[in-house]
């Protein structure tokens, strides 16, 4: 969600599974006065969430935003979707911050990592 340039970029560990992931795209507006104050909060409001696992993000030259939030089950994944805090910034961010998104979830029932040595 934020770029942490003095953090190693590195992807969330692969979790064992199954587990879910919510995966946002957007593409913002022009107006973006009040986003990255609400990005932070919404970033550190998820870490609450029991079965909140970790958060990936990713965004393009082209303004392609793709943010991958991993949960352990769908209970925390609801939690996280129906939160009151969370709700009241997808409203603010429906009307003023995206010019589109698309959420996408899914269950995943197999995954692993890599680490060069």
């Amino acid at each position: 969600m934020s770029s942490h340039s003095e953090a190693p970029v590195v992807p969330v560990e692969a979790p064992e599974p199954p587990y879910y992931v919510a995966v946002f795209t957007t593409v913002r507006t022009q107006e973006q006065s009040g986003y990255s104050e609400t990005n932070a909060r919404m970033e550190e409001l998820v870490k609450d969430v029991p079965g909140f696992l970790g958060m990936d993000h990713a965004q393009t030259p082209g303004g392609l935003s793709i943010t991958v939030g991993y949960f352990r089950d769908a209970d925390a994944l609801t939690e996280w979707r129906t939160n009151a805090e969370h709700r009241a910034a997808q409203k603010r961010g429906r009307a003023e911050w995206y010019q589109n998104y698309t959420p996408h979830v899914a269950k995943v029932e197999r995954s692993h990592g890599f680490t060069r040595g």
